[in-house]
């Protein structure tokens, strides 16, 4: 599937209530031509910290995950979401509040020289080997990436 449609996107936020899915989240998987991908690093003193993440964020009321996508991306990274591509399937966890929480992940290509951090103290755009410092979670959605570009 290379590009989204409404109807896809209006099942995941209806799923995701029905599972009783409290807040979502959108993450992006930002790849460069040679296989690299954008991953941030949570502060020590954050919720998760110290893990190597996605860019990714909350979906506001009343706003699209393809809203949101480029609102976190611009808000976490300072580059600007130019194409959205495949849905990358989603993975559950509880938030910092305990509520329970479903992140759905996309491709992404973007625009913009420099990376700005606003919410985590480093990135890096990481190797196939380094990559492997993400969850169990994200490490699913980085094999599904993989696997729908090969």
């Amino acid at each position: 599937m290379s590009s989204l449609d409404t109807a896809l996107l209006d099942d995941l936020a209806r799923t995701a209530k029905r599972d009783g899915i409290a807040k979502t989240v959108v993450g992006a998987v930002i790849a460069e031509i040679d296989g690299k991908v954008l991953l941030l690093h949570r502060p020590a003193d954050d919720y998760l910290g110290g893990l190597w993440e996605l860019p990714s964020g909350g979906v506001d009321t009343g706003e699209t995950l393809i809203e949101a996508l480029r609102r976190e991306i611009a808000e976490e990274t300072g580059l600007t979401v130019t194409a959205i591509g495949d849905y990358l399937g989603h993975f559950d966890y509880r938030s910092g509040s305990g509520r329970a929480t479903r992140q759905f992940n996309f491709t992404t290509t973007v625009t913009g020289e420099t990376v700005t951090l606003t919410e985590h103290d480093a990135h890096l755009w990481a190797d196939r080997t380094q990559q492997n410092q993400v969850s169990s979670a994200v490490q699913t959605v980085l094999d599904a990436w993989r696997n729908q570009a090969v």
